[in-house]
């Protein structure tokens, strides 16, 4: 009877320990997939067990391209990723990631500024927001990051120094604190100007620094948003993120893009600042440069398809 007693305490033991690493693997998941860091540890991947040594590079348009694992940092492909080259919109992951450390109220109301006129001329990407309209910071950090409105990076940097030149050099400031060494920026929205500049490497870092931050995460990885109504808006407006609307699928063997930040200028080329997964492993891609503009084949998205499909193991 002992012997037996024993046996079931044993097994309701070990069943009780299976249970709780079982949550707790399923909680390891659910805490990287809202952006923050894991407490628990994680079995380390070689770069070999993670990539594929047949992968044809030939194979991938961009002159630019960066790709680094989330969990040990280390880069697993690099082609000219400390290169000067022109970020394009990428930039407003910066300009977002300054926007929800410094706005402390996300519903808090903004008055826009009075004339996106220097923004029509250059032909800059909008959201929809009109001059002086009055907007909640959520809808603003929203409106930058996946319809990539410069409106609404306007109003971020405005909101946060009270000028575009006194959030540029915040912008500068941060790049130094995140070890962006080799980027200086000019404007909050990535509009082409020779002294805006940065590397694949540096926006990875950057990216990679945000996605700590659960507020940029949920922000980086939601494909549609809906603003509030308000005066000029009575319906509010319906935001699709540019890398949703540029293909139509984002899915690879085995995982997913589940964010990116698009960018184009004549200049910087097609880019792509993205995380992506794939067997529960997460990874960030930047890549820039890649020939084409808006209305050609995304070949960014396909590089990025393409090293996450057929690179990664």
């Amino acid at each position: 009877m002992r012997k037996r007693r024993k046996s079931k305490l044993k097994n309701v033991f070990l069943l009780l320990c299976g249970l709780i690493a079982l949550n707790l693997g399923t909680a390891v998941y659910f805490i990287h997939m809202e952006g923050g860091s894991s407490l628990l540890p994680q079995a380390e991947k070689t770069k070999s067990q993670l990539v594929r040594d047949d992968f044809d590079p030939d194979t991938i348009s961009s002159p630019y391209v960066y790709l680094m694992s989330r969990h040990s940092k280390e880069p697993l492909f690099d082609k000219k990723s400390n290169q000067k080259m022109y970020p394009a919109s990428m930039t407003k992951i910066m300009t977002v990631l300054l926007g929800v450390e410094n706005l402390d109220n996300l519903e808090q109301q903004i008055d826009l500024p009075d004339n996106f006129g220097k923004l029509i001329l250059k032909n800059a990407s909008m959201a929809g927001f009109s001059p002086g309209e009055a907007v909640t910071a959520k809808d603003l950090l929203y409106g930058a990051l996946l319809p990539s409105g410069a409106d609404a990076c306007m109003g971020i940097a405005v909101a946060v120094s009270g000028s575009e030149s006194k959030f540029v050099k915040k912008m500068n400031q941060k790049a130094e604190e995140i070890g962006m060494v080799n980027t200086h920026f000019v404007n909050e929205d990535g509009l082409h100007d020779p002294d805006h500049y940065s590397t694949v490497k540096d926006i990875a870092l950057l990216l990679d620094y945000a996605l700590d931050n659960k507020t940029f995460y949920k922000i980086f990885t939601t494909q549609k948003y809906q603003t509030n109504p308000n005066q000029m808006h009575p319906e509010g407006m319906v935001f699709i993120s540019t890398l949703v609307h540029s293909t139509d699928h984002t899915s690879f063997k085995n995982g997913k893009i589940l964010g990116g930040k698009t960018g184009y200028t004549d200049q910087a080329g097609l880019c792509l600042a993205s995380l992506g997964v794939k067997h529960n492993e997460f990874y960030i891609l930047v890549t820039g440069g890649a020939p084409g503009t808006n209305h050609t084949e995304p070949l960014h998205i396909e590089d990025a398809l393409n090293i996450y499909g057929n690179y990664l193991r």
